[in-house]
C-alpha cells in the first residue's frame, strides 16, 4: 500500500518539476519579447519565481498562479525590474518598472 502513494507523489513531483519548467520557458520568451518591443535590454536572460499559489479560470478550473521577476535595462547602464504573471500555462499580465522612453 505504501508503495502505491510513495509513486503517486512521486508521479506528482515530476508532473511539477516538468509543469514548471515549461511555464518558466514561457516566462522567458514573453520577458524577451516584452522588452524587444520596448526596444530594452533583457538582462541576464532569465526570469526567476517569487509566488506560487492557486488561482482560478474564468471557467473556474484550479490552475497554478505563477509570479516570475526579470530585470531589464533602458540605458545599458541600469537595471530595472519586471513581472510576469501566470496562471497555468497562459500569461495574464507583463509589468515594466517605469523606464526612459527612447
Amino acid at each position: 500500500m505504501w508503495e502505491a502513494v510513495a509513486l503517486g507523489v512521486l508521479a506528482a513531483l515530476v508532473w511539477f518539476w516538468f509543469d514548471s519548467m515549461r511555464a518558466r520557458e514561457r516566462a522567458v520568451v514573453t520577458g524577451r519579447r516584452a522588452c524587444e518591443r520596448e526596444g530594452l535590454q533583457f538582462l541576464d536572460e532569465t526570469v526567476h519565481v517569487v509566488k506560487l499559489r492557486s488561482g482560478r479560470r474564468a471557467d473556474g478550473q484550479l490552475q497554478l498562479r505563477r509570479v516570475y521577476r526579470f530585470e531589464f535595462s533602458d540605458t545599458g547602464e541600469n537595471r530595472r525590474g519586471g513581472a510576469i504573471v501566470m496562471l497555468g500555462p497562459v500569461v495574464e499580465s507583463v509589468e515594466l518598472e517605469p523606464f526612459r522612453a527612447q
